[in-house]
């Protein structure tokens, strides 16, 4: 007796907490699909303008273009999740619930398809944009100031050339003087060692002209990306200031070029080889056998320290000619859409603002399906008589009443029985 005493009141307190659950339900059910109807307006606010930002054109064409699709996606949110959150928590067996739960995750993959980057894009876009140009900045002086630094680097042979001129024009003073080959005046010896120094002097004068033109374009450039720098940051609608970004990096690209030109390391290599190569030799014009072997031995000796010189200068312009070039840069101007895509990492905010505004009513559906789980479960064992409220039995016996009625009126009356009253005594003799 006690044990059935204590599992109705087990039962009666479940019932009363699926109840209070069901009160909460239907005060909720009074504005929760005005609450969704707003979610689902906003992301097509947004979406309209992402998806305004994608088309090339302004006319009232684009314009109902991006209306109707923006209007599409906040009627499919808003169908989509009004489905879910009257039939996920309804459903009891486990295959029904694992079908709509999939069901639910395709179609929260289709809303961020269709409609969350496109949030995205319009929450951030234009600062996406500024991060494109700031990065295409950066790219670009790393590749102005490679190219410079070859450019100087080169320039830097002059000294090489100008230590090997003075080595040859120090051996034609010598052999003008006779300490050489040992014969004074200026023969054969000296005519070569003069020929290769005024080689290198007007090597040396090229290579010191190219200097301030060096100077000059890295000035510009450096110009070109100041200014471009101030594109990135300056107010006003973005699109108008990358098509003068995009002009200004045109400019920048031709003065890195113009830097790579201005390089004389192969100038210097090319010089190199053919200083040895190039040798012009002049008849031997000593009076005796004796000088003109002498001056033979000197000539082989001269060639022999021309060819080192040479092997010397051309591996400094070599090593500057192999060091790596800058990176070929170019601008390519860019959609906000695009420009969140590419650089999602840096705008995890917006990205997780414009994803949860679509999937939020996620949350809601799984509130419902834990409370309608603790409803049921407050009501199981229980018998629909025991679950009946007061109100609902006064209700129900009102209706039993009604139904009676209706029914006694609806009865066909009985028919009227003839009157057999008592038969008349009828005489024998009749």
């Amino acid at each position: 007796m006690d044990s059935e005493r204590d599992m109705s009141r087990a039962e009666a307190q479940g019932v009363r907490y699926a109840r209070e659950l069901e009160g909460h339900l239907g005060w909720l059910d009074t504005f929760s699909g005005a609450a969704l109807g707003v979610l689902a307006a906003a992301s097509g606010i947004y979406t309209y303008l992402g998806v305004s930002s994608l088309l090339d054109s302004d006319g009232a064409l684009s314009v109902f273009a991006a209306l109707a699709y923006s209007i599409a996606v906040s009627v499919g949110i808003f169908v989509f999740w009004s489905y879910l959150m009257r039939l996920l928590p309804a459903v009891r067996t486990a295959g029904a619930r694992l079908g709509l739960l999939g069901s639910m995750v395709l179609g929260s993959l289709a809303i961020i398809a269709m409609s969350s980057w496109l949030n995205a894009a319009a929450l951030a876009g234009a600062a996406a944009v500024e991060q494109h140009l700031a990065r295409t900045v950066q790219q670009y002086q790393n590749a102005l100031e490679r190219a410079n630094a070859i450019a100087v680097s080169a320039q830097g042979l002059q000294r090489d050339v100008a230590r090997v001129r003075q080595s040859f024009e120090d051996l034609g003073a010598q052999e003008a003087s006779g300490d050489l080959s040992g014969f004074a005046g200026r023969g054969t010896v000296f005519r070569i060692l003069r020929q290769k120094s005024e080689e290198l002097a007007a090597l040396e004068t090229q290579i010191a002209s190219q200097e301030p033109l060096v100077g000059e374009a890295f000035t510009t450039g450096n110009e070109i990306l100041s200014r471009m720098r101030s594109l990135t940051v300056e107010p006003g609608p973005v699109e108008a200031r990358s098509v003068e970004f995009s002009e200004e990096a045109v400019r920048l690209a031709g003065i890195i070029t113009r830097l790579r030109q201005l390089s004389v390391a192969p100038l210097v290599v090319r010089a190199a080889s053919d200083l040895s190569a190039s040798v012009v030799l002049p008849r031997l014009d000593g009076s005796s056998a004796d000088i003109q072997a002498g001056q033979q031995a000197t000539i082989d000796s001269v060639l022999s320290l021309l060819g080192q010189r040479a092997d010397t200068l051309r591996a400094a312009a070599e090593a500057v000619s192999d060091m790596e070039p800058p990176a070929d840069t170019t601008y390519t101007p860019i959609s906000t859409a695009d420009a969140v895509i590419r650089y999602a990492g840096n705008f995890i905010p917006s990205w997780a603002g414009a994803i949860a505004i679509d999937l939020l009513p996620a949350v809601l559906v799984f509130i419902l399906m834990i409370t309608q789980a603790a409803i049921r479960s407050g009501r199981d064992g229980v018998s629909m008589e025991q679950t009946m409220t007061l109100a609902e039995l006064r209700a129900a016996l009102s209706a039993a009443r009604d139904v009676e009625f209706a029914l006694d009126r609806a009865a066909p009356e009985p028919e009227p029985r003839p009157h057999v009253g008592p038969q008349p005594l009828r005489d024998p003799a009749e």
